[in-house]
């Protein structure tokens, strides 16, 4: 958990600074986000050499897409950044939907990554794995949302 809440805070500095600098070094804590993530999930799940073999490929494959779904809200973020002083009505519903869609997307990777987890290992690895994921996004969410002012739409 501790390590959870480092990373968290590494999240939330990266996002409270990325707006003065270049998306560089928010691709950058990406990255490094990426590798503790996996280090933390290995910690919890503590699956032995066989079950490794089938979860970790499955882990891989599933976090490349999940990566690319969290790209589009990342550019969204960057958007909202771009747009905040000149924010109109129609580009807060652009914005909005843009993100929408990609939580939709996010939730419906997990529900077919979740049964193929059930499938090669177990249910009971399958819901404890996808808890670690939701507890780990809910983290990052909060902290993000807590960076992001609200929109003020320019009339």
């Amino acid at each position: 958990m501790r390590k959870l809440i480092l990373l968290v805070g590494m999240v939330m500095f990266a996002t409270a600074t990325f707006a003065q600098s270049d998306t560089d070094y928010l691709e950058y804590s990406r990255s490094v986000l990426k590798a503790e993530k996996k280090a933390m999930v290995s910690e919890a799940l503590m699956l032995n050499d066989s079950l490794g073999k089938i979860f970790w490929p499955l882990y891989n494959e599933f976090n490349e897409k999940l990566y690319a779904i969290e790209s589009k809200n990342y550019e969204v973020i960057l958007d909202y950044a771009a747009n905040y002083e000149k924010m109109t009505d129609e580009k807060a519903e652009e914005l909005w939907k843009a993100y929408h869609a990609a939580e939709l997307e996010r939730l419906k990777l997990m529900g077919t990554y979740f049964n193929k987890f059930k499938k090669a290992l177990s249910a009971g690895t399958a819901v404890k794995y996808m808890q670690i994921e939701n507890k780990i996004d809910v983290m990052i969410d909060a902290s993000v949302a807590l960076e992001i002012p609200l929109v003020e739409v320019k009339k």
